[in-house]
């Protein structure tokens, strides 16, 4: 894809499950675009594509006008931006810093106030759906900061998104995105104590399932994890060790709140019971494997 000269360059940091589909809409939009991620082979499609393929976090930031990042966690994302050639420090003034990944909120202040210091400005932006929505140009980014630096990044998320919701000052759309997953979460755990009881129960299966996603209880999200659970496919969509980051993160940042989640807490130990069995790098979905083990 030739780039589009009228378009900002973009960069973006972190190409996993989320990020190379998000990276792949903006090369395919005509975004000039340089990427980094630590591993460099996961770079290799997007350098056939045109992307410039950085060496660094710095490198990748150096010259461009929007820098996204979509990593696993704190960790990650601290390591990208102030890090040892880290993204920050290599932005010229005016560059918004758009990081996708879920955080803590305490992280996401420590970073919108590192990118005011250095002139600068933050959006917080993670969003809701997971690798086919990524792929497709279908997420929902939860957008928290200025107005007027969402404004000047629209461009790019619209062709990453079905929807761009600014849901209030920094630090607004990690907190939205925490509560969204731990939610999701909760669910996950529940749906699959209850296909546990349904199978350990020696009801049918296939009909059970089918009464509770069409009555009260069927979400969405309860329809495609039974779907997921039922078929033991577990091909990656949301990886399991990352479900239970984030309800660590919202069990976390709700005591901050003084808000118990006491179902966060029951869930996370749901999906510790199945980190122990091996299935972190298995999707979501995975969580209900310990239960079928008499």
């Amino acid at each position: 894809m030739t780039s589009t000269p009228s378009l900002p360059r973009v960069a973006f940091l972190g190409l996993g499950i989320m990020g190379i589909g998000m990276a792949r809409r903006l090369l395919g939009a005509g975004f000039p675009l340089t990427v980094y991620n630590r591993n460099r082979d996961k770079a290799d499609s997007l350098a056939t594509a045109g992307a410039t393929v950085a060496t660094s976090p710095a490198e990748t930031a150096a010259q461009a006008a929007i820098v996204f990042c979509m990593v696993a966690d704190d960790h990650a994302s601290r390591a990208l931006w102030l890090g040892e050639n880290g993204a920050l420090a290599a932005a010229a003034p005016g560059t918004v810093l758009v990081d996708c990944s879920t955080v803590s909120v305490s992280w996401i202040k420590e970073l919108a106030a590192a990118a005011t210091a250095h002139g600068c400005e933050l959006i917080d932006a993670p969003v809701t759906g997971s690798k086919p929505q990524a792929a497709a140009g279908e997420l929902s980014f939860l957008a928290g900061g200025s107005a007027p630096a969402l404004e000047k990044i629209r461009p790019a998320l619209a062709v990453m998104s079905r929807a761009v919701h600014h849901v209030g000052p920094t630090g607004s759309g990690a907190l939205l995105k925490l509560i969204n997953n731990f939610v999701c979460g909760v669910q996950a755990a529940s749906i699959a104590e209850a296909i546990a009881m349904i199978e350990h129960g020696g009801l049918d299966r296939t009909k059970a399932l089918e009464l509770l996603c069409l009555g009260a209880p069927g979400s969405p999200l309860v329809k495609t994890f039974s779907g997921r659970m039922t078929a033991q496919t577990y091909e990656p969509n949301f990886l399991l060790r990352l479900m239970a980051k984030d309800l660590a993160y919202a069990h976390a940042e709700a005591a901050r709140l003084s808000v118990d989640l006491a179902t966060a807490t029951a869930a996370l130990t749901v999906f510790q019971r199945a980190i122990d069995a091996g299935y972190a790098e298995k999707d979501v979905s995975a969580v209900v494997e310990p239960f079928r083990i008499r």
